[in-house]
């Protein structure tokens, strides 16, 4: 019986782009002596061998070389296959797989799962959330089949990009710490300033403003999680600079922290829905357009009534 099946070929390409069996297996969600066993049938099968497993990372052989061109067209015609036949009939869809950025809890993506599970009521609905680098991840890796994050400094020609919301970011300050009225960065920079991680999106664009400003603030502190970020400048240890869904969504922080408009333009970022291209026709778009709704009435108009001085550019965003 033949074992060159789809499982084996994915097997091997994962094990080919992350360079080492055990990358490979967190990848999949399996054991590092499965991805071994599928890897030595493919080659039993094919009769050479396709890696070099005493490399670090771990190498194509010739032979390796050869069969992953034929091997990604594979896994390419097959990924297009299941979406045109999908496209006919989203209502037989056996599974989808979909990350969101962890900014649309807690209202947003339930709203979306369900309108999802109307439409494709025989499916397996898989959902993630997560930081944006950790989608876009997901989605290169076809570990999920399209995803919402901030969009990237550069995304590479296989993505398709279909805009959701602009948002601005915003200052985070300890409550009363600072008068409108006065020179609001002076006032700031007495502080210590409450960094987002550089390997995030916000981090990276967080930097990059300050860079452009010639603003050279000491690191402190750096913190991945929105709640961490709101505690700490509850706590008046420091400031930040954040989307305002930081604010909006740490709740039981918000009568201690006061959201400020940057104090310098050109701040801002994109959340986007990506998917691969030409895999599942309009599905990606039609998932945007009734995203848009969503996130105007869950998250734009609701903060657009507390926050006046938001309004013009925390919006939702047509089609490019």
């Amino acid at each position: 019986m033949s074992r060159l099946t789809l499982r084996s070929i994915e097997i091997f390409i994962a094990a080919v782009e992350e360079g080492s069996v055990a990358a490979a297996a967190r990848r999949l969600k399996t054991s590092p002596s499965s991805i071994s066993q599928q890897i030595s049938n493919l080659e039993t099968e094919l009769g050479t061998t396709l890696l070099d497993r005493a490399a670090r990372p771990l190498a194509l052989t010739p032979s390796g070389f050869l069969f992953q061109r034929r091997a990604q067209n594979i896994l390419a015609e097959a990924v297009l296959a299941r979406a045109e036949l999908s496209v006919q009939d989203f209502s037989k869809l056996s599974r989808f797989s979909i990350a969101i950025i962890d900014d649309f809890e807690p209202d947003v993506t339930p709203a979306l799962m369900l309108q999802l599970s109307e439409d494709m009521p025989l499916a397996n609905l898989v959902l993630t959330t997560g930081a944006s680098h950790s989608n876009l991840a997901a989605l290169e890796s076809r570990s999920v089949d399209i995803c919402i994050a901030a969009e990237p400094d550069q995304t590479p020609d296989w993505m398709e990009i279909f805009p959701l919301l602009n948002e601005p970011f915003v200052v985070l300050a300890p409550k009363n710490s600072i008068d409108p009225s006065q020179d609001i960065l002076a006032q700031l920079m007495q502080h210590p300033l409450i960094r987002f991680p550089e390997n995030q999106v916000v981090g990276r664009k967080v930097e990059t403003a300050l860079a452009l400003q010639r603003l050279s603030i000491p690191r402190k502190f750096s913190l991945d999680s929105y709640q961490s970020i709101m505690a700490m400048v509850a706590k008046g240890a420091g400031w930040a600079i954040a989307p305002p869904m930081c604010y909006l969504r740490a709740q039981r922080f918000q009568e201690k922290v006061d959201m400020l408009p940057v104090p310098f333009d050109g701040l801002s970022r994109r959340i986007s829905l990506f998917a691969r291209k030409d895999t599942l026709d309009r599905m990606p778009q039609d998932i945007a357009t009734r995203m848009r709704p969503l996130i105007n009435d869950h998250l734009v108009t609701k903060a657009g009534q507390r926050f006046h001085w938001l309004k013009s550019d925390f919006r939702t965003l047509g089609e490019r």
